[in-house]
């Protein structure tokens, strides 16, 4: 029996040493990962609220094509179900694919402006896409800062003993925001 207690003893021992031990690494990795998790967090706001801009750009520029060609009226839904789906609060991947979706509506909707030489040359569609040529501009930087955190991110939960400890305290991969084609 004394040895039984012995035994006993000494494992309640050897795993408090190794939890003395392990907790500086784990606290060091936990703290690591929680900061690539800001930094991903700040780099997406920042994404978000360009997206935001853009969108705000929007109704002024249908506005616009309107005026010049009312029958497009495919075009104008597209972008309209596209800023409404944006406007509903969901998942970042779910509010990834929205935006490129409102990419691809943009993208149609300049199309339709190409075929109005006098939409062109009005000075107020001028300036909305001198805006929105802008706004991409600062998504493009955006999405790349974003990219880099995330991969810096999800590459530091791979290691040892990183994959232990975000598995432990709910870290999980981040997707990335890639470009719509």
């Amino acid at each position: 029996m004394a040895g039984g207690k012995k035994g006993c003893l000494t494992i309640v021992v050897i795993v408090g040493v190794l939890i003395l031990l392990l907790y500086p690494a784990v606290q060091k990795t936990r703290s690591r990962l929680s900061a690539l998790h800001e930094e991903v967090t700040a780099a997406w706001s920042h994404v978000d609220e360009t997206f935001q801009r853009r969108a705000d750009l929007i109704p002024n520029l249908v506005e616009t094509v309107k005026s010049y060609a009312p029958h497009e009226q495919e075009v104008f839904g597209a972008l309209t179900q596209s800023q409404l789906n944006l406007a509903t609060r969901m998942s970042l991947p779910a509010k990834i694919t929205a935006n490129n979706e409102l990419t691809a509506a943009l993208d149609r909707l300049s199309a339709v402006a190409q075929r109005y030489p006098d939409l062109k040359t009005d000075q107020t569609f001028i300036l909305l896409q001198e805006k929105l040529t802008d706004t991409e501009n600062r998504i493009a930087e955006g999405r790349a800062e974003y990219n880099d955190a995330v991969r810096e991110y999800n590459s530091s939960l791979q290691g040892f003993p990183a994959n232990i400890t975000a598995g432990v305290f709910g870290f999980t991969k981040i997707p990335l925001l890639e470009a719509p084609e």
